[in-house]
């Protein structure tokens, strides 16, 4: 279930695949109405696809940890995704809950380590980014989670994480 707000549009939307029948076809729940969807064409530059008949076509243009700008069938459109992701991974990470005696800072998302923001040695501040990670055509900064000194760093830029995989070691 994702929940999705369109900027200049007042409602939340709600999403949800019901049925996969195969051949790229879905049956879809948007807000609590059924679609039947049929993916044609889906790549890192966008996706074209037959929404209850009629043809669509989404262009990706680009994105950050909350928010994707995409052209909808020629017309431009900003889509703003869980708006306090950051925060669900900050938190689920480690950080902001008391028991900051916890060394690792795990991931929380699988992805690919775009970048990594610290080295061995270096002092951190709660909620300092540690690296950032790319998912679903999305980037996500992974935060430390308690003040402290960078032990270990467990990931590789270029590498691929698992969720729960240990990203550094901050004591």
């Amino acid at each position: 279930m994702l929940d999705f707000k369109i900027d200049d549009v007042e409602n939340n939307f709600s999403g949800q695949i019901v049925q996969n029948l195969g051949n790229n076809e879905y049956v879809i729940k948007i807000n609590g109405d059924e679609h039947q969807v049929k993916i044609l064409t889906l790549d890192s530059r966008g996706i074209e696809f037959i929404l209850d008949q009629n043809y669509h076509t989404v262009k990706y243009l680009d994105n950050s940890i909350n928010e994707i700008n995409l052209v909808i069938d020629n017309v431009p459109i900003t889509l703003n995704m869980h708006s306090d992701l950051d925060k669900v991974v900050f938190k689920n990470s480690g950080g902001g809950g008391t028991g900051n005696a916890q060394l690792a800072l795990k991931s929380q998302i699988p992805g690919k380590v775009v970048s990594i923001a610290v080295a061995e040695g270096d002092s951190v501040k709660q909620g300092d980014v540690v690296c950032t990670l790319e998912s679903m055509k999305m980037q996500v900064s992974v935060k430390s989670h308690r003040d402290g000194s960078v032990k270990a760093i467990k990931i590789k830029e270029g590498g691929s994480v698992a969720k729960g995989d240990i990203i550094a070691e901050i004591e």
